[in-house]
């Protein structure tokens, strides 16, 4: 494969789509926060189309935060993105971060 050509994973000719989302919380807002990320990532895990779904806090900041998710095709990401536990998890954090939200969608190449 020539340089700068990307083979493309996918599922039954269906891209898989990762998403990695930085939150930077202010401070004394980290417990709210990780009960909002709790709620989200619960619900998230019962969605047909998320085959797999983390939260986690860099363990140099307490208050930094990821969020890793991993769905079998961008058509089930932008359904989830618009179900109410969704959009009631941003706007319940949007109060707590210190700095907008910072989310990527991503393919894997390796």
């Amino acid at each position: 494969m020539p340089l700068g050509r990307v083979k493309r994973r996918n599922l039954g000719g269906l891209m898989e789509l990762y998403i990695f989302g930085r939150f930077l919380v202010l401070d004394g807002k980290e417990g709210a926060f990780e009960e909002a990320l709790r709620e989200v990532v619960t619900l998230t895990r019962a969605e047909a189309g998320c085959t797999e779904v983390h939260g986690y806090r860099s363990v140099r900041n307490a208050r930094l935060y990821y969020l890793h998710s991993r769905w079998k095709d961008v058509e089930s990401f932008e359904a989830h993105a618009k179900l109410p536990h969704t959009e009631r998890f941003l706007e319940r954090v949007e109060k707590l971060l210190a700095e907008p939200r910072d989310v990527k969608r991503c393919e894997r190449v390796v």
